[in-house]
């Protein structure tokens, strides 16, 4: 039985963790000191580096601090950044979640920020025992995907199973969100067809159209070094096998990264900026996929990877699929599912997609993925620019 932490909002998180949030770069360093008694206790710390103003960054920072696995949220300024500290802090406060923003230069420095801070964050831990609890059905469930450091095992094994568990989460109406828009060049009528109606079809296709023109501009496509030295050949075969993360249901809906799915269902996450090319690669890692998947209610993240990515996450446990027998071989402590038993016969792509499935509902209901175990909480966030939904990506709303 899932025991969620019942928020002001009605959603349900599967944690309760307390958020550091540094607003510029400048501040990043008294953050990580305030968090550092309490890092073992779930106390994270994410943030904004920049100093210019960004709609993108706002909308996802207030979407992570309100994110139902976050119970309290503590802001560090250092006074003089472009970021909208206000609008953060009424956001956060409005939700009904404790919060505080300190400003290093009004507190007198970093000492100073550091000891304010760190006594708010054990006030908050206690408070936060006190949070209500309510009994969660898979269906209130939200799990994102995403793949990292794949090789030729990938597509093959992790990759479809993770799909088939895409599957039974949404037969369950749990919500499942799959991206890497730019891994899917190609495969935009395949969406299309799945897609449930043909308003949402051609809106995908817009989508991917312009994640095309995204990267034709940049000269470079989502193919790294590690990728074909691990025996992928082409951008073409790394989409399929990125496609496969999919599953088989009908496409509910096109999401960008703040949107919460509005119901259960197979979603699309577009993390392609839309305009002109103004701020470089859409994603430079991995990791700022994950925080666009969370900032999007992602409870739960899925990772494959077939040459070995060790990275989890702030805020959402992350669960590592290791594609490649041999890499789960080499690196077990890092990895939650050895798929890679689908190449050696051991198991079907079906028998490893139910043990994912399960999974999920394991760490839903409190079990530590081995990311989790291991300390990981990395998290990036970039500039980034976005129009609204159109009513055609959400027909079920």
């Amino acid at each position: 039985m899932i025991q969620g932490y019942l928020r002001q909002d009605g959603r349900k998180g599967i944690r309760n963790h307390v958020a550091v949030v540094y607003l510029v770069e400048c501040a990043h360093h008294v953050a990580r000191e305030i968090q550092a008694p309490y890092r073992d206790r779930g106390v994270h710390v994410i943030g904004f580096p920049g100093c210019y103003p960004n709609d993108y960054s706002l909308r996802m920072l207030k979407a992570l601090c309100t994110h139902p696995n976050v119970g309290a949220v503590l802001m560090v300024s250092l006074g003089c950044e472009g970021f909208n500290r206000h609008e953060l802090y009424e956001a956060v406060r409005e939700s009904g979640r404790p919060v505080r923003l300190i400003g290093i230069q009004a507190a007198g420095g970093t000492r100073r920020s550091v000891e304010e801070g760190r006594a708010w964050v054990a006030d908050a831990l206690e408070t936060l025992k006190a949070t209500p609890r309510a009994p969660m059905s898979a269906s209130e469930l939200v799990v994102g995907t995403i793949c990292g450091g794949s090789d030729a095992t990938s597509g093959l094994t992790a990759n479809p199973a993770m799909g088939r568990a895409f599957d039974y989460l949404v037969e369950e109406g749990g919500a499942a969100i799959f991206e890497e828009t730019g891994e899917l060049i190609g495969l935009e009528s395949l969406m299309a067809e799945r897609a449930r109606t043909p308003a949402l079809g051609a809106a995908i296709g817009a989508c991917m159209e312009k994640t095309a023109r995204y990267y034709a501009t940049l000269g470079h496509a989502s193919f790294a070094p590690g990728n074909a030295d691990g025996g992928l050949t082409t951008i073409e075969e790394k989409s399929l096998g990125a496609y496969a993360k999919s599953g088989h249901s009908a496409i509910a809906g096109l999401l960008k990264p703040g949107d919460v799915p509005p119901a259960g269902g197979l979603y699309l996450l577009d993390v392609i900026p839309d305009g002109e090319v103004r701020f470089g690669f859409p994603n430079i890692n991995d990791n700022a996929e994950i925080a666009e998947l969370i900032a999007c209610g992602s409870h739960v993240i899925l990772f494959s990877t077939g040459r070995g990515s060790v990275v989890g996450s702030a805020l959402a446990p992350v669960i590592k699929v290791c594609a490649n027998p041999a890499t789960f071989r080499r690196m077990g402590d890092d990895m939650d599912v050895d798929a890679g038993r689908i190449l050696e016969g051991r198991a079907t792509v079906d028998e490893v997609g139910r043990e994912i499935h399960e999974f999920v509902k394991r760490v839903a209901a409190g079990e530590p993925t081995r990311s989790e175990a291991l300390g990981h909480q990395e998290f990036i966030l970039t500039y980034k620019s976005f129009a609204p939904l159109g009513p055609e990506c959400l027909p079920g709303r």
